[in-house]
């Protein structure tokens, strides 16, 4: 999503990873892992997630820089069984953490048809879809969550105490792309209003309430605000009842427990960040879940049925003036194939980011026509 009356510069999607890997080692992350991150970034930006790709490396970077996070990734594993096992991320880069702990759960469902990974102790971890989608390239249903810093309000209350705590589910099928949602549990993420706030847009109404209540449509107004504990994001379904929105508020709430509960783990208020031998720590936990096809139906007579299902959903009566229905995952993959034909798209803030991030680390083998 790019307000087009600006300057707006396509970069070829090798390149970016590349770039974004290098900005990676340059502030002391292995060379394994930094690649690892920019790919889930990439696949991002790919999908056409503008909020958590190219957007998201100068946060990252920013807060490594401070000891935020650290840069070499140590992952201790604190209770194992057959099926399930629990993880500490000891601050490290959470996209790693992420990746190790689904080829966990992946590994575990190959041999016992199910795998569960909790973890605590981690960081964010980009588009929560990426792991998901790990799953179904091994022919496994996957699921993938992550509690977040404080974003959401219960209903009726205006305090942000939820994070925006994405709910993923993903599914192979017989097409040419799976069923994958991935999707927080509040309207819009705080990417999303980061991304209106880069290109002076405003938010939708109905999406956001101050302290008292009242629809706050200004993006930078708001991230003022959610710095202060005085916005909030409102949960799936809107402000109070009458929408369900007590939904989102629940939806989000079984995201928390599983990513903090399972893990005695950092929630709510803590996720804001907690000072620890006078350094800050921004923590996050996550609980990922892969399910063997194969341990209940043959692989491809499940990917038929979800073929079936996506295609008579797409088959069904359309609304009037409109001329096509999507299933989740769809307009992902559509964005996928454009974008490696025409890049990525850049704003003039990103572009100045980047060439920030290539001065600080002297990558001077990029030549950005920026």
């Amino acid at each position: 999503m790019f307000n087009m009356s600006e300057e707006i510069i396509c970069i070829d999607a090798e390149i970016l990873e590349n770039f974004m890997g290098d900005v990676f080692k340059g502030l002391g992350v292995p060379e394994e892992d930094a690649k690892i991150i920019a790919e889930v970034l990439i696949t991002s930006d790919l999908r056409g997630i503008d909020s958590h790709g190219i957007q998201r490396c100068k946060m990252y970077y920013d807060r490594i820089k401070a000891g935020i996070y650290e840069t070499n990734t140590k992952i201790d594993i604190i209770k194992e069984g057959p099926t399930t096992a629990l993880l500490d991320g000891n601050c490290g880069m959470g996209h790693v953490i992420a990746y190790k702990s689904m080829k966990m759960a992946i590994k575990k469902a190959k041999k016992y048809g199910l795998g569960a990974i909790a973890v605590r102790n981690s960081t964010h971890f980009g588009i929560a879809g990426y792991y998901s989608l790990m799953a179904i390239k091994e022919g496994m249903i996957g699921l993938a969550v992550t509690n977040a810093r404080p974003s959401i309000p219960p209903t009726f209350g205006v305090e942000p105490m939820l994070g925006t705590n994405p709910l993923t589910i993903g599914a192979p099928t017989d097409e040419q792309f799976p069923f994958l949602i991935d999707a927080a549990t509040s309207i819009i993420q705080r990417g999303k209003v980061e991304v209106y706030d880069r290109i002076h847009k405003p938010l939708p109404e109905n999406t956001v309430i101050d302290e008292n209540g009242n629809f706050l449509t200004d993006a930078g107004l708001v991230l003022k605000k959610m710095g202060e504990k005085k916005a909030a994001l409102l949960p799936l379904g809107g402000k109070g009842e009458e929408t369900s929105g007590y939904k989102g508020y629940g939806y989000a709430t079984v995201v928390e427990l599983l990513s903090a509960a399972l893990q005695e783990g950092i929630n709510l208020r803590d996720t804001i960040g907690i000072i620890e031998d006078g350094q800050k720590r921004l923590k996050v936990g996550h609980f990922f879940l892969a399910i063997n096809i194969d341990s209940f139906i043959g692989i491809e007579s499940f990917k038929g049925t979800a073929g079936d299902i996506m295609r008579d959903l797409r088959n069904s009566p359309k609304e009037p003036g409109e001329d096509r229905i999507y299933t989740a995952g769809e307009k992902e993959y559509d964005a996928e194939i454009e974008r490696k034909k025409t890049g990525i798209p850049l704003n003039k803030s990103l572009q100045k980011d980047i060439k920030k991030m290539q001065k600080e680390l002297a990558l001077d083998s990029y030549n950005f026509s920026f």
